[in-house]
């Protein structure tokens, strides 16, 4: 199939999929909203919540607005880069492969974003204002910014405003710690990295010019696990002293020396980078959760 006879089926999907299976539009659906990122942004969001005292029913409404939001940008990306997707034969598209219409899931991400913003300012004005902030920035990053050397704008502002849309849902609507945030945004520019690394070629291809583009695959596997190093060092001595003892310096120590090993590993293992730097996020994450209740 031609980059032309691609971009056709993106438009009119292929008898017989989407048109007569209303499962296999259903299914299309949930695949093209990143299932994957959506899960891990909301489990976090729910686990910040818990960790830093924010009741069942506040708690429900800032998860209910990050799914929101998550499901409107993911399902954004994979309509607005359909016949990309569809030219570079990507698998794992339903809507390059016709499982599912262009139109389909575009209604899909405006409605997710509809509900996006009273969910957002149920969570007060401070609040949703800092998450719609956050999910603007993720549209623009989609049907712009992606192609840019600003690429990684986007997730700096949304992994770090995170913490913030938890904290603001408090009592009294106090900002998280500077060590919070900091450390989220470092999190979203090494969630940028690594997300970006392997459709390199075809983004390239298609003209797409973001910061890890730029930097070229080998350089981007040196640089990624640099800002989880930052957020690992962030996390452990950024809090005040009194907190949960030494584990957190520990695996905070763990995950630096992993994090420094993955690229020299490289030599011998291609993953090895891409490995530790996925080793050293989880250990970040749970230094974060760690010090929730230090957040504010």
């Amino acid at each position: 199939m031609d980059t032309v006879e691609a971009a056709q089926a993106v438009k009119e999907p292929r008898a017989g999929a989407a048109s007569a299976r209303p499962r296999g539009r259903v299914a299309g659906l949930a695949l093209s909203c990143h299932p994957g990122p959506v899960v891990a942004v909301v489990t976090l969001t729910a686990a910040l919540c818990a960790v830093a005292g924010l009741g069942v029913f506040d708690g429900l409404a800032v998860v209910g607005a990050v799914l929101a939001g998550q499901l409107s940008v993911g399902w954004c990306n994979d309509a607005f880069d359909a016949r990309r997707d569809a030219g570079a034969g990507r698998r794992g598209k339903p809507v390059a492969d016709g499982t599912v219409s262009r139109r389909a899931v575009w209604a899909a991400a405006f409605t997710a974003l509809a509900l996006c913003v009273p969910l957002s300012l149920a969570c007060g004005l401070l609040a949703g204002t800092v998450h719609l902030a956050a999910v603007a920035a993720a549209w623009l990053y989609d049907v712009w910014l992606k192609a840019t050397a600003l690429s990684w704008l986007p997730y700096v502002i949304g992994f770090g405003g995170l913490p913030a849309v938890v904290t603001l849902s408090l009592p009294g609507h106090p900002w998280p710690a500077w060590w919070a945030m900091t450390a989220g945004a470092l999190l979203g520019l090494a969630a940028h990295l690594a997300d970006a690394l392997p459709d390199l070629a075809d983004d390239e291809a298609a003209g797409v010019r973001g910061l890890p583009h730029r930097l070229g695959s080998a350089w981007t596997r040196r640089v990624l696990p640099v800002p989880l190093v930052a957020a690992t060092a962030v996390l452990a001595l950024g809090p005040p002293a009194g907190g949960p003892g030494g584990c957190p310096a520990a695996l905070g120590a763990v995950a630096a020396a992993v994090g420094c090993a993955g690229p020299v590993l490289g030599r011998w293992w291609r993953k090895a980078a891409f490995a530790g730097a996925v080793a050293v996020a989880a250990a970040d994450v749970a230094l974060l959760l760690a010090r929730g209740s230090q957040i504010v």
